[in-house]
């Protein structure tokens, strides 16, 4: 299978295109989010408070990036364990989610929503992390400043290296 080129935020076109195990490199504009930002993030959606940007069509990756060093626009990058944000998924998702980046399997209920909501669950490959922070060409934070690195950053990147996971037809790289 080939690697296709492909640019966030996604449309659904792009999407039901993707199959699980493709390789795909993406461009464009992602945000980072781990567990912490995710509570905080919905609950200033359920509260009508700007949570610093529109889930809607958007692609979160959920890192925690390390410090950037003078020149970088950010430091290494390596994807976070997927499933500690499969409480909050499904809600993101039926408010526009479209894709997630990380790693590690993914609960019945995520897979569920993944399919209803028309998403895709992309895995990046684990220890790559200084791999992936050349793939980001710009970033700043947008939300959330006082959790760190845990804070919702804003991501341009380039030709990011991923596999798709899981996609919308229930496809799953982890049950091949």
């Amino acid at each position: 299978m080939e690697t296709i080129k492909i640019t966030s935020p996604l449309t659904d076109d792009i999407i039901s295109e993707l199959r699980a195990g493709q390789k795909v490199l993406l461009s464009g504009t992602i945000y980072t989010a781990r567990d912490a930002a995710h509570k905080k993030i919905i609950t200033a959606m359920q509260s009508d408070i700007d949570c610093g940007f529109d889930v809607k069509g958007q692609t979160i990756y959920y890192t925690g990036p390390c410090p950037a060093k003078p020149g970088d626009a950010i430091g290494p990058i390596g994807p976070t364990t997927s499933g500690r944000m499969d409480a909050y998924t499904p809600y993101l998702l039926e408010h526009g989610l479209k894709a997630m980046i990380g790693k590690g399997l993914r609960s019945q209920t995520v897979k569920e929503a993944i399919i209803i909501n028309r998403a895709i669950y992309f895995t990046a490959i684990g220890g790559a992390a200084a791999v992936m922070m050349r793939c980001v060409k710009f970033a700043e934070f947008i939300a959330f400043n006082e959790l760190g690195t845990e804070a919702v950053r804003k991501l341009e990147v380039e030709g990011m290296p991923l596999i798709v996971a899981m996609d919308v037809y229930g496809g799953d790289i982890y049950s091949m």
